[in-house]
């Protein structure tokens, strides 16, 4: 079997790894993306909600314009591979990638890459509750395919589980599209997301109960009722606070936590930080790994917005470029510093005092490991 050879692969065409593309094919890098899915974007081709903060940082641009965009340059550059309907299905010896390809023709090619950036992106998180397996159970992300790619409306009265900014956003296009939210539960004693976010959903007259989480769901084949209730200040569900209401649809909007199978297989040390999603691969600032060749970017290094994602999936490429000798070290120094401030901008408010913990923390946890 012939095998495939690049300077560089990256697996996952969400921003993070269409961003890694860009910048290395600036610095003179031939890569190819491989992504499962029919078309580049990752989540960017499902959200369609404007993007809030900087207008520096795409604030005002919804998320499927940024996939457009991009995907548009990568398609235009001649140093950029595209392979979609492509999964990697392992790491082998000798750092070759198996790709399973299902599209034009079913097949695996073994691909030998000089550099790989990992840009995986994260899972949906599920929560443990009779019912839970239910039709009519749902995680956020699903919820957005249905309505946004496909058309879909998962149901016509929904409980909303979380109040982060994709529980609010998500909430938000299901009131849009039709569909009644009976009611938003947040287990914590305040709203996770936006306020801007909050407001448009209460405008509709959707309750957002803190303290409350969904203890059962209900229905012979399907979703039929969910019943709600309150719980303390250790989270722990109060006798005589059930409420039992009439939906069809939950949609758990629970967190994610990073993709880390195939950089766990390539060797990377692997950090538990809850502050970052969980379970994530150790990095540098400059997205580099324990593995001198293998690097990371966006969610699978520590879940955060699309834009941070972008900036990283930049450094992650600067970094390829040096391991491949491709730029100088005063353009690499140069880049990297013009990435950095725009990450700081980006981090400079309280959403994101968490992820700088988590990255403190990760940081730590090397320096502990290599005493």
């Amino acid at each position: 079997m012939k095998v495939m050879e690049t300077e560089l692969a990256i697996v996952g065409g969400g921003p993070a790894g269409m961003s890694a593309a860009i910048t290395a094919s600036k610095l003179g890098i031939k890569s190819v993306i491989i992504d499962e899915n029919p078309s580049l974007g990752g989540q960017l081709v499902k959200q369609t909600h404007k993007f809030f903060g900087s207008y520096r940082h795409l604030a005002g641009v919804r998320g499927v314009e940024i996939a457009e965009r991009l995907a548009a340059q990568i398609h235009e550059d001649p140093n950029v591979d595209v392979m979609t309907h492509s999964t990697v299905i392992g790491f082998y010896d000798e750092g070759i990638l198996a790709v399973y390809r299902k599209f034009p023709k079913e097949e695996i090619i073994p691909l030998s890459p000089k550099t790989v950036i990992f840009a995986t992106g994260a899972r949906e998180n599920m929560l443990a509750f009779p019912g839970n397996d239910l039709p009519g159970v749902y995680g956020a992300g699903a919820v957005q395919t249905l309505m946004n790619v496909y058309g879909v409306l998962p149901g016509e009265r929904i409980l909303m589980v979380g109040s982060g900014n994709i529980g609010l956003i998500v909430a938000y296009q299901l009131l849009q599209a039709g569909s009644k939210v009976v009611a938003i539960v947040e287990i914590l004693d305040k709203i996770g997301g936006y306020i801007v976010h909050a407001s448009k959903v209460r405008r509709y007259g959707v309750p957002i109960l803190t303290r409350h989480t969904v203890l059962e769901v209900k229905g012979d084949e399907k979703v039929e009722s969910a019943v709600i209730v309150k719980v303390d200040e250790r989270f722990r569900p109060i006798k005589g606070t059930e409420k039992e209401i009439k939906v069809d649809t939950v949609c758990l909007a629970v967190g994610l936590s990073p993709i880390i199978n195939l950089v766990w297989q390539a060797g990377v040390e692997i950090a538990y930080i809850p502050e970052l999603g969980g379970h994530v691969p150790w990095h540098d600032e400059e997205m580099r790994t324990n593995v001198p060749n293998v690097f990371v970017a966006g969610d699978l290094a520590g879940i955060e917005e699309a834009t941070t994602a972008m900036i990283e999936g930049d450094l992650a490429a600067i970094s390829a470029a040096e391991f491949l000798g491709k730029a100088s070290p005063e353009l690499i120094e140069s880049l990297r510093k013009e990435s950095h401030r725009k990450l700081e901008e980006l981090r400079m408010t309280q959403f994101s005092e968490k992820v700088k913990i988590g990255i403190k923390k990760l940081k730590n946890w090397r320096r502990e490991l290599t005493k």
